[in-house]
């Protein structure tokens, strides 16, 4: 039977930590039994046997960090007997062939060295042609396939040119008294990926400030027949999340991603939603958004929300999104500029609903209420007047929010 290795289970995770063992040495193990949690950088998750036998050996203990393939334990199956290990002989060292000259050596073009290198990488036949293409060394890259296999999305979020990484930035080391805090894995994804982001993804921006008095009466009406019906009250995030569906399926084209020779646009609208956890934030994905009722969605968000935060999501729960909202409006944020999610082409960030004094009606001041919405998008995917025209239509939705429920 073959070792247990630590399995890969969401698309960015590259190691987990062992939290807890359920079984010992010398335990019998059942196929479909939790032998033990996991913790990767989104969520707990319960790891099971796949076959019956006894727990042989544990190679790695409680609260152990292990990188994604690597052993964990050793379950010995029935009628089986412990394997012996054979040492191999190291292979001859290859002499070079006499008329290979350093020079000649040197003069292989960067796209040759790219696929000899592709060669020794699980790979996708089309990841290593757009490598090749492009000149990404497949050995810099962490496959999101299958058993950590190289897949076409992975090449295209991997640094183009001749297969080196960016230059390293000299960060300056913090000195005084202060505590040194090492990166969760979770923390560490979220640093890698929006680094990506913010350095190969040509951000820019599109602001609108609406009117939020009618949603705000619309919530409240309809807060006061959830209360006489024992139903969950509704957010104002609720309705932003909606209206960003429906938005998006009136201009499909912001609902899609930059893929290298091309633009993907997704057919199901998936909308990320970011919900802050103790190591940083998630982004559960509600799927086809656009179809939802408004209270479907508003419970879907509750219960992402709630499991989030006790890291009780399965990881298809939290991948395949299509565009993501942010939400600070909570904390009193009047706006901000969200970093966009990869491979993504939209993140709307939402701000507070705030009291100020505004323009009524016969030019008039008057006391209002507003909210500010940031639009950040991948230049790459979406056009100026696109993201304009999509804005103009998630302003119409919230400052019309009966018409949504129709």
């Amino acid at each position: 039977m073959p070792d247990i290795t630590m399995p890969k289970l969401s698309d960015t995770m590259t190691e987990g930590t062992l939290v807890k063992w359920h079984k010992k040495t010398g335990d019998k193990v059942s196929a479909g039994e939790v032998i033990a949690d996991v913790e990767t950088d989104k969520a707990t998750m319960e790891m099971e046997a796949f076959d019956d036998g006894v727990m042989d050996q544990i190679y790695v203990q409680e609260g152990k960090k292990v990188g994604v393939g690597e052993k964990l334990a050793f379950v010995l199956g029935e009628g089986e007997s412990k394997p012996v290990e054979q040492k191999k002989e190291a292979p001859a060292e290859k002499k070079p062939a006499a008329d290979a000259t350093p020079a000649q050596k040197s003069a292989a073009p960067a796209s040759a060295l790219v696929a000899i290198s592709s060669g020794r990488f699980r790979a996708s036949p089309l990841a290593k042609k757009i490598a090749a293409k492009r000149g990404v060394d497949l050995s810099k890259i962490t496959g999101s396939g299958p058993g950590g296999r190289i897949v076409q999305k992975d090449v295209l979020n991997a640094p183009a040119g001749g297969g080196s990484a960016p230059a390293a930035i000299s960060i300056p080391v913090p000195t005084g008294n202060g505590t040194r805090i090492p990166l969760s894995g979770m923390r560490r994804v979220i640093a890698d990926r929006l680094y990506a982001s913010k350095t190969q993804i040509p951000h820019f921006y599109l602001t609108i400030e609406l009117n939020a008095e009618p949603l705000m009466q619309f919530r409240k009406d309809i807060n006061v027949i959830h209360e006489e019906k024992s139903l969950q009250k509704v957010t104002v995030n609720d309705f932003v999340v909606l209206a960003a569906a429906r938005a998006a399926k009136a201009h499909p084209k912001v609902n899609a991603a930059f893929a290298g020779d091309s633009v993907f646009e997704y057919t199901d609208i998936n909308i990320s939603v970011a919900i802050a956890v103790e190591d940083g934030l998630v982004t559960p994905v509600i799927r086809n958004a656009d179809t939802l009722s408004l209270r479907d969605l508003s419970a879907a968000i509750k219960d992402f929300a709630v499991r989030a935060r006790g890291k009780k999501l399965k990881p298809e729960e939290y991948q395949g999104g299509t565009l993501t909202i942010s939400n600070l409006g909570a904390y009193g944020i009047k706006d901000f500029a969200a970093i966009i999610n990869p491979p993504q082409a939209l993140i709307l960030a939402v701000g507070a609903i705030i009291k100020k004094p505004v323009v009524g009606e016969h030019d008039k001041i008057v006391v209002g209420h507003t909210m500010s919405i940031t639009l950040s998008a991948d230049h790459r995917v979406v056009d100026g007047a696109v993201g304009a025209e999509y804005m103009k239509t998630l302003r119409h939705l919230l400052e019309s929010p009966a018409t949504m429920l129709f």
